[in-house]
């Protein structure tokens, strides 16, 4: 019966058109879609298929929208949405978000950050609705797309959508941290879920010049993998005063040698916020530590810069360190900050991965909400 109201219900086709056009403008708006590439997937791929119904916020709960609803002021309400340049909660469980449709224009940028060339192969990390796999699929190939997603109910879906809108890249059931060395090696891996830390495990599957974008610290960090060497291009500029210093990673990964081929990874963070459904399975992935910002002054607490600092330092610096960090830096913008990960440690730092300011990147997190 719900799968005949959905065909009796289902969407105009010249709607859908308009709703996709006017998507299509606006993320080209951003510059996100300058490659002619990535602008064919987005104008290609129906991402109506891809989120059939979706959860909107209203006190005490969530209402769900779909497209099979009888009412058709709902109907039009959710097909609006399914081609706004915002994200969709697509499942919730127990009241809680656990999967989601991720902003457009976002998914756009990291698509073009993500630089991927013909014949790579990819793996994302976090399925979702399965819209992104299929952006992807579009570009590279089915064969060459590869989707992790921890959740049996979140990969059946995402499997049904690809299949519906024509796409049937592999879609695997599992851990996403420990990646998929079935189907390793791969050039490129993309995280649509937020991380505390980089696993590993996906180093060691990545051909030497891949590249890893994966949401961290409310942030989206650009890893080249590496062969011994730099990653990309880490920068000093040698004028750091005598103030708060991490603690653990020192000497960054200068002078490291062929034996840890696959093993290194570098890079920057990209100047834009990200905030992601975070990696289920992965200690301090889901529960972030709580610590108390009383006595901040406002101007930092509500700062958006600020709270990305302080989740990155989490573990390694108090927030009046972080503050005055902060502060004498001149407030920093995100593409100053990267990560560094060889010898199996991993480290943030701001401006040169030798220091002066380290810090050991913990499971743990800060939690951002004002306690």
């Amino acid at each position: 019966m719900g799968a005949h109201r959905e065909d009796v219900y289902g969407p105009d086709e010249a709607d859908v058109a308009d709703a996709r056009a006017g998507l299509i403008r606006e993320i080209a708006a951003t510059g996100a879609l300058d490659d002619p590439a990535w602008r064919a997937a987005f104008e290609a791929v129906p991402r109506h298929l891809f989120v059939p119904y979706y959860f909107v916020g209203r006190p005490g709960g969530y209402d769900r929208l779909w497209r099979g609803d009888p009412d058709p002021a709902r109907r039009r309400r959710w097909l609006r949405g399914a081609y706004a340049d915002g994200p969709l909660a697509t499942r919730v469980r127990d009241g809680e978000l656990i999967s989601s449709s991720s902003q457009p224009s976002l998914m756009a940028r990291m698509l073009a950050e993500l630089d991927v060339r013909d014949g790579d192969r990819v793996l994302e990390i976090g399925a979702g609705s399965g819209y992104n796999a299929a952006l992807l699929c579009h570009r590279l190939g089915d064969e060459r797309v590869t989707t992790v997603d921890v959740d049996p109910e979140i990969t059946e879906s995402a499997r049904s959508h690809l299949a519906t809108a024509g796409y049937r890249p592999a879609v695997i059931t599992g851990d996403g941290a420990r990646g998929c060395p079935e189907r390793a090696p791969f050039d490129r891996i993309i995280a649509t879920c937020t991380l505390p830390s980089v696993p590993t495990a996906w180093l060691v599957q990545c051909r030497p010049g891949a590249r890893i974008l994966a949401p961290l610290a409310t942030g989206l960090i650009n890893l080249l993998v590496g062969n011994g060497t730099h990653g990309n291009g880490a920068h000093a500029n040698g004028t750091h005063g005598n103030g708060a210093r991490g603690h653990g990673a020192q000497g960054g990964v200068r002078g490291r040698g062929e034996g840890e081929r696959g093993t290194c990874a570098e890079g920057h963070f990209l100047n834009t916020a990200a905030y992601f459904v975070p990696l289920r399975g992965v200690p301090g992935s889901r529960a972030l530590a709580r610590r108390p910002l009383g006595g901040l002054p406002r101007r930092a607490s509500e700062n958006e810069l600020f709270r990305f600092l302080l989740t990155l330092t989490s573990g390694s610096l108090d927030p009046h360190e972080a503050l005055s960090l902060w502060e004498r830096e001149r407030r920093p913008e995100r593409d100053r900050f990267g990560v560094t990960i060889t010898g199996g440690r991993q480290w943030a730092w701001l401006d040169d991965p030798a220091g002066p300011y380290v810090w050991p990147l913990s499971p743990g997190g800060v939690s951002l909400d004002g306690s």
